[in-house]
């Protein structure tokens, strides 16, 4: 794993479907047992799940997969670079 946060990504997925801790501990479950994914929060109340992960190790698109295969419905994805130059 690169030591270089400077490169990594922010994805905010929003989830349709989450109803309770359980739902959110499925999902961070899931996604966190990806290659390249440094860091998951799932907020049922909020409906979206925010995941630190290397762009080059893990895509958006298998992210949101993931969700999916879960049993939630992905609503959409925000991204953001996760250096902290461009904030």
């Amino acid at each position: 794993m690169s030591s270089n946060v400077g490169h990594d990504q922010l994805a905010i997925i929003r989830i349709e479907g989450m109803h309770c801790r359980k739902c959110e501990q499925a999902i961070q479950r899931a996604l966190v047992a990806h290659e390249g994914v440094h860091e998951v929060e799932v907020d049922f109340a909020s409906g979206q799940a925010s995941v630190l992960f290397s762009k080059g190790t893990v895509t958006v698109k298998q992210l949101m997969q993931t969700v999916e295969d879960t049993g939630y419905k992905t609503m959409g994805v925000s991204q953001r670079s996760a250096d902290p130059a461009q904030a």
